[in-house]
């Protein structure tokens, strides 16, 4: 827990010319009485590009602290020109605003700046050297961007933990290794269970269709064969018994109507309906705080 809170910071003179000075009212919070004083400092971003051209502005100490709220005027110069490149002058910068305590950097609050010409006409077609007695800046207090840092006050405890806090009820725990990816292991086996399900559901239908489309079986086609022999055999024996009181004229005649019966039911065969396999169906895959 932080022993200073920042409660708000308000820029007073908004916009203003480049040249003029920036002034804030900042108002805190200390919980606990201090040892050492509090430094704050405004810095302003020269580029984008390079930490080199960056100016700090001003710092400020302040102390002793009391217990409660606290607030204060801060006011600090305007960047020196020379310092930043020609063309990083007009355009969006930021400033920061920060405070640290016996070295060590706490809070921090940033803002966007924009410079620019106070005409349209030489915002519309500016000058190649910059007049700077028309330049002004426009800092844009509704949003600043606010850090915290946690850092060691006068008291040890109030240090901040640099590793994780011991936990002794995290060795009681069993080891999870055993257990990691048992889930995935699950899911897999239930997964090709149901696909075996479906493949053998779809061989039964496959098999039902097939019986249900295919003609008799061997065994009755073999029977009615059977059937239609003996049923051969009794007529040529009945003609075999008629043709002994003819003459053997007659018998050679019966013995080639024999003949050709026997001929005739030699060419005859039960026919088989040729049987369908059904085909099986294919699986289914399936802390920051708005300054005011």
């Amino acid at each position: 827990m932080s022993v200073v809170s920042l409660l708000g910071v308000k820029v007073l003179n908004n916009p203003a010319k480049f040249s003029d000075a920036y002034e804030f009212e900042i108002t805190f919070e200390c919980l606990e009485q201090l040892q050492k004083d509090l430094e704050w400092k405004l810095t302003y971003v020269g580029s984008a590009t390079s930490s080199e051209h960056d100016q700090e502005l001003d710092s400020l100490l302040v102390g002793p602290i009391p217990i409660g709220v606290n607030k204060f005027i801060f006011e600090a110069d305007a960047p020196d020109l020379k310092r930043i490149p020609a063309s990083e002058i007009l355009g969006v910068t930021v400033i920061l605003l920060t405070c640290s305590y016996d070295g060590r950097e706490f809070v921090r609050v940033g803002y966007y700046v924009n410079n620019e010409y106070d005409s349209e006409e030489l915002n519309a077609e500016p000058p190649a050297k910059p007049i700077m007695e028309r330049v002004r800046r426009n800092v844009l207090a509704e949003k600043p961007r606010v850090t915290r840092f946690a850092i060691k006050w006068d008291s040890e405890d109030s240090a901040p933990a640099e590793y994780p806090p011991d936990q002794p009820e995290a060795d009681i725990v069993e080891d999870d290794g055993a257990a990691y990816g048992a889930e995935e292991r699950e899911l897999e086996d239930a997964l090709i269970k149901e696909e075996a399900a479906l493949q053998a559901q779809d061989e039964d239908h496959a098999m039902e269709g097939a019986e249900d489309t295919a003609g008799p079986s061997h065994g009755e086609a073999a029977k009615a064969e059977d059937e239609e022999s003996d049923a051969g055999s009794e007529d040529l024996e009945a003609e075999s018994s008629g043709s002994e009181d003819d003459e053997g004229e007659d018998e050679e005649g019966e013995g080639d109507a024999d003949e050709d019966m026997e001929m005739a039911n030699g060419d005859e065969k039960p026919t088989d309906a040729a049987g369908q396999n059904g085909h099986p169906i294919g699986q289914q895959q399936h802390e920051e705080v708005m300054v005011h």
